[in-house]
């Protein structure tokens, strides 16, 4: 999709009466339709003193929400955040419809990567989790032996229940004799690597011992200020992103993605049939064996579900 910029000059009430037509690759792609005051026509700044347009507002669309084939019209306000607080500049009227040719296609893509294959073919590597990754080493077959062990186990436990609490017990006893010989022979004290002591800035030191009120200049204050909200914007962006995956799960059956949620009814309806007629101890153990297969009968893509979840739309398209 491709963007269009028309100027309606010398009106307070302007009318584009314009008509478009896109061609849309992805069902879930956001339509996003900005409305800015053309600052360069204003006698006061010219083209080369580098003015900006002023936002007026803007309107998004998830594509995925709308039926196929029904024109749908509605007058959108048009809300702006300043700094006395939010605004409604206006309202802008559209008409907007989704057609597509070949649902069999747009279904489809929902089970698609969201991503080209090279972002999951060749993904950024993250230190901070090596540590957690105990588990993703045994299904990626880096130790066959351990990997092969922990299907055996997997599948005795999976068909004889009985077994799970006893093994439990017995691994317990086990690790409490194998870690007697490494038990602590002092009582504990101050551990300095324990704390990351020497890892402290001089002014997170400062910061630590300074009055309450602060006694320093509003330099300073101001400084530790902006630390704090940096800190708070990244715990802000993490509870938003949880916040989206709980909306995706809503959206499993509420419908505002109509085809999203006829395929999850289906799937469901299909998944009810199948877990009736296929004891339950049969599943898991065949789920379990799909998800340690070995690397080579893998796919770097990620699986048709969870594509199909990053889909889902959220709330986020309605926040300024």
């Amino acid at each position: 999709m491709g963007s269009r910029l028309i100027t309606v000059i010398d009106s307070l009430v302007p009318k584009w009466n314009e008509q478009y037509t896109w061609e849309v690759f992805d069902p879930c792609t956001v339509v996003t339709v900005g409305v800015f005051d053309n600052c360069h026509l204003e006698k006061n700044t010219t083209v080369g003193a580098g003015g900006r347009d002023s936002r007026i507002g803007k309107v998004r669309i998830r594509l995925s929400t709308l039926e196929s084939d029904r024109v749908y019209t509605h007058a959108y306000p048009l809300l702006m955040l300043h700094p006395s607080g939010v605004k409604k500049m206006g309202e802008l009227h559209l008409a907007i419809r989704f057609s597509c040719a070949n649902m069999a296609n747009v279904l489809h893509m929902y089970m698609s990567p969201l991503l080209p294959k090279m972002h999951y073919a060749q993904p950024l590597s993250v230190s901070q989790v090596e540590s957690l990754r105990s588990l993703e080493s045994v299904r990626s077959w880096q130790k066959p032996v351990y990997s092969v062990l922990f299907l055996a186990l997997f599948l005795v436990l999976i068909f004889c229940p009985e077994l799970i609490l006893p093994c439990i017990l017995l691994y317990l006893s086990l690790l409490g004799v194998w870690r007697y010989k490494s038990r602590p022979r002092h009582p504990p004290h101050m551990d300095m690597r324990l704390s990351h002591a020497e890892t402290v800035y001089p002014d997170e030191l400062d910061e630590e011992f300074d009055t309450f009120p602060t006694s320093h200049g509003a330099e300073i204050v101001r400084m530790r200020y902006d630390r704090l909200r940096s800190v708070a914007g990244r715990i802000q962006t993490v509870v938003g992103d949880l916040a989206t995956q709980g909306e995706r799960f809503q959206a499993l059956l509420s419908w505002r993605d109509p085809r999203a949620t006829f395929l999850f009814v289906v799937l469901c309806l299909i998944a009810a049939v199948g877990f009736y007629a296929v004891p339950f101890q049969v599943v898991v153990a065949l789920w379990v064996l799909y998800a340690f297969r070995p690397p080579k009968f893998r796919s770097s893509l990620p699986s048709p579900a969870l594509s199909f979840f990053r889909r889902l739309p959220a709330r986020a398209d309605s926040l300024l």
